[in-house]
């Protein structure tokens, strides 16, 4: 299974070129926000980590995470947002890693809609028999997350374009915009870790255009992963997709 790491900032439109691949790819699809937040439920070792860190204010009534009120804390201060990521994502791609290998273990699973917590793969999206393609979403990827995925696309979309989004889509402030996006990395900081780039500005069409480019037709695609496997969509800046395999299994 060729694993493809999705990142961009807020408001980039990651989710419109998640569907594509869902839909149309039939890639097996994580979102690492979502493993993150099973991790910081009660009795989890995100939980507690947090609770040390940040004491029992950080909790609802019911001694919950209050996300809402913790995110606005975090987001607003560069310095708590990097102690909160080197606590919470070693957790949450060591549990990304362990879903992909028992997603690849699993019997024909596109047969079904897959319901577990932070994944889902539509039914009949791929051909019979296990889909070779995943997709794994996150705002950050360091070292350890890329090792999980063979290559990583940022997701392009102008400041002006985020912003818009955001505030029509969730209903934010232009502040609240402005906060989140400052305590994020900058374009700058996401091309030098990308291997590929979708320019999300324009249509649905024009984006699915750009995917057809990168991993062929979509209606060619299914069984066709190790044809595609030399082309620019699974090379690495550093090298193609069997090097970066082999990197991984020498000692």
């Amino acid at each position: 299974m060729t694993v493809i790491g999705i990142t961009g900032g807020v408001g980039a439109g990651k989710s419109r070129i998640l569907e594509i691949l869902q839909k149309e790819y039939g890639a097996y699809v994580l979102f690492a926000d979502k493993v993150a937040a099973e991790l910081e439920e009660p009795g989890q070792e995100g939980y507690r980590l947090l609770v040390e860190a940040f004491g029992t204010g950080i909790l609802g009534a019911d001694h919950r995470l209050d996300r809402q009120a913790f995110a606005q804390m975090i987001f607003q201060d560069s310095r708590l947002l990097s102690e909160v990521n080197a606590m919470i994502h070693p957790l949450t791609w060591k549990a990304v890693r362990e879903k992909l290998k028992a997603y690849e273990k699993k019997e024909n699973p596109v047969s079904r809609v897959q319901t577990e917590a932070g994944c889902s793969c539509q039914e009949g999206s791929a051909e019979k028999g296990r889909p070779f393609l995943a997709a794994v979403e996150a705002a950050l990827f360091d070292e350890q997350s890329r090792e999980i995925c063979h290559t990583l696309w940022y997701i392009d979309a102008s400041k002006e374009n985020r912003i818009r989004r955001l505030m029509e889509g969730r209903g934010y402030t232009l502040e609240k915009c402005l906060d989140i996006i400052k305590n994020q990395r900058s374009r700058e900081e996401y091309l030098a870790l990308a291997d590929q780039v979708i320019d999300n500005n324009g249509t649905l069409e024009e984006v699915r255009r750009q995917i057809a480019r990168l991993l062929g037709p979509c209606s060619d695609f299914h069984g066709q992963i190790g044809k595609q496997s030399g082309s620019a969509a699974f090379r690495r800046k550093e090298g193609s997709i069997e090097n970066s395999k082999k990197e991984r299994q020498d000692p």
